[in-house]
């Protein structure tokens, strides 16, 4: 009778993680475990794996492009450093998201920072290295004020027995030289394609979707060396794909699965990133050049009415214009003038019809 209600209560549980995972997003989900499974950073990762095998670990510093690895090499380095158990209790890790003045570097992170760490079981010591410190993870440290770093640097000096912190940020040139020049620096390059698409076709296996041809390198040229935003785009690509046609297929055990038929497709990965069809960013380029203001003012209004945005119209025109052997360098010189202005009005929140209309209007003066 135990034994059953054992039995069941596992069933439960299993079901439950099941359903958990379900609802995980991809970028969670297939998070790298590992350290082996961190992909395109050989040099960080085999530096790393090293440091683990003496169990003494500096004060690091990880940079990079987002989306390449950083906050998912340091997890899965506490990870196999402390095990699911003293994870909890060993590692600090705060974000952007939370606010990183110089009261919380003077209270939070100074008082975890100087606790001593707790003796591990007979169970942790034999599976793991635990070693005897804390690991601090700051996430997008290059937000933190001038101050706050400041105040960081006197702290990692007087509690580095038993901390060790690990900054993390997209730009090294925000973080004080002397915060710096106290940890071990790791550069995360952009991902390479053949190990980013990889790990796409892994996650297509895994969830079973049904892909076009060409779609995992749409999904990579479109993320620009970004695998969590690929993983995005293919996650967002995948629910609208399922919403659209679900057909519910009966297992050998008579359960009914939903399964998809319909395929996911470039034009539709190209939809949910918001990329503007070749075709039409041909028939823009076109319209400039006509010089016809009735022309480009319909057109203008045409892709304001599709919702498209100014940002992406402007990233497509600068590699339409600019990669054009037709057109000479001093014109392009002009263009990509034009194209930074209105970029920069952009960013500064004026009317992105106006802009546009004015974009069109200046690059067809200058062809």
């Amino acid at each position: 009778m135990t034994s059953v209600l054992m039995n069941k209560a596992t069933g439960k549980l299993d079901q439950y993680e099941e359903e958990r995972l379900h609802h995980t997003p991809w970028v969670e989900k297939y998070r790298p475990k590992k350290l082996e499974d961190v992909a395109s950073q050989d040099h960080a990762v085999t530096v790393l794996q090293r440091t683990i095998e003496s169990a003494n670990l500096p004060h690091m510093l990880f940079y990079g492009p987002p989306g390449t690895g950083k906050t998912s090499t340091i997890l899965a380095l506490a990870k196999t450093l402390y095990g699911p158990r003293l994870y909890k209790t060993r590692v600090l890790e705060l974000n952007a998201s939370d606010e990183r003045g110089i009261s919380i570097v003077r209270e939070k992170i100074k008082n975890f920072a100087r606790l001593t760490v707790s003796n591990p079981t007979t169970e942790d010591l034999e599976n793991y290295p635990c070693p005897p410190y804390k690991i601090i993870i700051l996430d997008e440290a290059d937000s933190m004020t001038n101050d706050a770093q400041a105040a960081l640097r006197r702290t990692i000096e007087n509690y580095s027995s038993v901390t060790r912190f690990c900054l993390i940020c997209n730009y090294i040139t925000r973080i004080i030289d002397p915060l710096a020049s106290r940890c071990s620096k790791f550069r995360f390059k952009p991902l390479n394609n053949d190990n980013a698409l990889n790990r796409l076709k892994y996650i297509a296996e895994e969830e079973k979707i049904n892909l076009s041809e060409g779609v995992l390198e749409e999904v990579l040229k479109i993320s620009n060396g970004d695998l969590r935003k690929a993983i995005t785009f293919l996650q967002s690509a995948t629910k609208l794909s399922n919403s659209l046609e679900d057909v519910e297929m009966a297992d050998e055990d008579g359960n009914f699965e939903s399964e998809t038929t319909s395929k996911i497709t470039v034009n539709g990965i190209q939809e949910i990133a918001g990329v503007i069809p070749d075709d039409i960013v041909n028939q823009l380029a076109n319209t400039i050049k006509s010089k016809n203001i009735k022309s480009i003012s319909s057109q203008v209004n045409e892709v304001i009415l599709q919702g498209r945005s100014a940002q992406q119209v402007i990233d497509q025109l600068h590699d339409k214009f600019i990669l054009d052997d037709t057109i000479n360098s001093i014109t392009k010189n002009k263009i990509a003038g034009i194209l930074f202005n209105i970029d920069k009005r952009l960013n500064n929140g004026t009317d992105e019809h106006v802009q546009l209309l004015n974009l069109f209007v200046q690059i067809s003066n200058a062809l």
